[in-house]
């Protein structure tokens, strides 16, 4: 029996992905609820799990979109299982691949006919560029000119153009990278986009978090972070300026009741967004929990699309990659982005004498269409209020109950 397997719809909005990459040979003999392929959405990545077992036959190649529903493989679920057999790709492709290669280079000192001629391709691009097929040196077989030969080239002013140690790659951007390109590129043309900054002075949370990092995390199993405070300070500046919790949707604003944060992540496809739900309702513990389970799940490609969407207001942390100061961009059609940055040790001036504490930089960019100067630093302040004076206003001076300890 033949087994079409169809592209699974990763979700409502979702009407096409793209073969990233195939775990398995064409003939190859799978198991059923094997992973063959990963498939790349516009929001997420997925695994492909074979739905029964038997000799497979491709039907699409890498980097191809197809539509959803469509037949990507065949499946003989009639075919026995071979003994020895494997199904994961093997290294004879590799090894095929650079023994073409090795075959195909120009012995020295032979010239033919298609020395120093360009491939169609080749002249096509050389033809673009204005250069000379004369001006570039040929790597293909018989000094032909390739593509890639091309492509490297540059204009010279009449200097023959080596190409030796100049070497480039090409790779096709996966269908989230190129919609998170999309989504950025619309952030800045559709949003009056304007940065706000502040600093804040991380002693009081250094001080909390060298106290009782070790008890929470053995009684919770998770870190006290750095997130959990931003989460809750935010959480807090966004219930007393909810003009930055809201999102234009054609002639309207939307404001929202809850406090969907998303946290933006790097992740092996690219940026991801994952999304904390009703923030407002999370304690210490639930915020540090649910951070490391999403960041887990964007970090093993397991995250899902709906774990991706639908988010009232960012945080993004520049800061774990040594960030000084940055202007996060707006993740539509959120109308706020908060920036986190790299702690530094500054001298600051504090009761009339220069101190030397840990400054974090932070920045607000927020769609100056429905908030205004006034919510945009006023929400800003308050953000930077909560962290210096964490046990009071995001604790209510009772640190160990807050903590859960």
């Amino acid at each position: 029996m033949i087994l079409e397997m169809k592209v699974p719809s990763p979700g409502e909005s979702i009407k096409e992905v793209e073969i990233a990459t195939w775990l398995v040979e064409d003939g190859d003999y799978v198991e059923k609820d094997q992973a063959i392929a990963e498939v790349d959405s516009d929001k997420a990545t997925l695994e492909l799990p074979a739905e029964a077992s038997g000799t497979i036959t491709l039907k699409a190649e890498e980097g191809d979109a197809v539509a959803v529903g469509a037949v990507v493989c065949l499946i003989d679920t009639s075919a026995e299982k071979p003994e020895g057999s494997t199904s994961p790709k093997s290294t004879e492709k590799v090894e095929a691949k650079e023994n073409t290669v090795s075959t195909s280079e120009k012995p020295q000192g032979e010239t033919t006919y298609a020395t120093g001629s360009a491939s169609p391709a080749a002249k096509k691009i050389l033809s673009e560029k204005g250069i000379d097929a004369h001006q570039v040196k040929g790597s293909g077989k018989d000094g032909r000119i390739t593509k890639e030969d091309a492509v490297k080239a540059v204009p010279s002013m009449g200097v023959e153009i080596n190409t030796d140690g100049r070497g480039s790659s090409r790779k096709k951007m996966s269908m989230l990278r190129r919609k998170v390109a999309e989504r950025l590129v619309e952030a800045k043309n559709t949003t009056a986009m304007l940065t706000t900054f502040n600093e804040v002075d991380m002693s009081p949370i250094f001080a909390l978090r060298n106290e009782y990092k070790e008890v929470f995390k053995e009684k919770h199993g998770v870190g006290l972070g750095f997130m959990s405070f931003f989460t809750l300070a935010v959480v807090r500046a966004l219930q007393e300026y909810p003009a930055v919790n809201s999102m234009i949707d054609g002639q309207e604003m939307v404001s929202y009741d809850f406090c969907d944060i998303s946290i933006a992540v790097s992740g092996p496809k690219g940026l991801m967004v994952p999304v904390m739900r009703n923030a407002e309702k999370l304690s210490f513990r639930g915020v540090e929990a649910e951070v490391k389970r999403l960041a887990i799940r964007a970090r093993d490609g397991q995250i899902t699309v709906d774990e991706m969407t639908g988010g009232t207001f960012t945080i993004s942390n520049g800061g774990v990659f040594g960030s000084m100061l940055s202007t996060p961009i707006i993740n539509p059609p959120q109308s706020g982005i908060l920036g986190m940055h790299n702690i530094v040790e500054r001298p600051v001036a504090i009761d009339g004498k220069v101190e030397i504490r840990p400054i974090m930089y932070v920045a607000l960019s927020y769609d100056h269409r429905i908030i205004d100067g006034k919510e945009s630093v006023g929400f800003l302040v308050a953000v930077k209020e909560a962290l210096e004076n964490p046990v009071e206003l995001l604790m209510n001076n009772d640190v160990k109950k807050a903590l859960e300890l």
